[in-house]
């Protein structure tokens, strides 16, 4: 009986760093309806912009913050580009952008970064604990904390504030939210940049378990 909750709790925690990876999909889906086929290259490109940006020397508080600066340009970059011209077009149309986008991003984080395999050390060991005759992996137990902390401050932020008040108007009716004078595009550059730094947080935890390498961005198809 030990070793089945034993084997019942690991899945749990492991399904975490899943969920960091559902939550990208959901809050895009959610302001705009659009499946972002596009989030695992998303991921993919925070964790080798942050693993790049180490490796050179930035101290990790400054590489996490530069990494963050760059996921909100690309979400201001992909409203303006690739968003707002395909506005009030069908939900297939949008599905295909992001696939496109998928491919310019992992090619561009090619192009700039390269193939090889990075390793990541965030300082977690994978290493057993006990819990009384359980043993969990101490790294899946700071990754299922990390994703109930990011999951608790999205809720208060889509729940208590004013742009989350405004998201979860233009996901309930979009034509009625812009009747109120809600700016849908400003909505979509948040929730596209919210969506890459939960694609960075999730990207350096798979990062660190497996290597900042290109299957992560086949991470997203396992949520399709």
């Amino acid at each position: 009986m030990a070793f089945f909750f034993e084997t019942l709790l690991g899945g749990l925690l492991a399904g975490t760093l899943y969920s960091l990876v559902a939550i990208g999909f959901v809050l895009i889906y959610k302001a705009s309806g659009v499946f972002n086929f596009a989030q695992g290259s998303m991921l993919l490109f925070a964790a080798l912009t942050f693993v790049s940006l180490h490796e050179q020397g930035v101290p990790f508080a400054l590489a996490l913050l530069l990494t963050v600066l760059v996921m909100i340009l690309g979400a201001w970059l992909i409203e303006r580009l690739v968003l707002r011209p395909l506005v009030n077009r069908s939900p297939i149309t949008l599905f295909m952008a992001t696939l496109g986008l998928s491919f310019i991003i992992e090619g561009l984080a090619q192009g700039l970064m390269g193939s090889q395999v990075r390793a990541l050390d965030l300082g977690i060991d994978d290493v057993p604990l006990f819990l009384g005759p359980l043993m969990v992996s101490q790294f899946d137990l700071i990754a299922a904390a990390t994703a109930l902390v990011l999951v608790t401050v999205l809720a208060l932020l889509f729940n208590k504030t004013r742009i989350g008040i405004s998201l979860r108007a233009v996901a309930d009716d979009t034509t009625a939210a812009l009747s109120i004078g809600i700016n849908l595009n400003r909505i979509w550059q948040i929730v596209w940049a919210v969506a890459g730094m939960v694609g960075l947080v999730a990207g350096l935890l798979w990062g660190a378990r497996q290597g900042v390498q290109f299957s992560l961005s086949l991470l997203s198809l396992i949520h399709i």
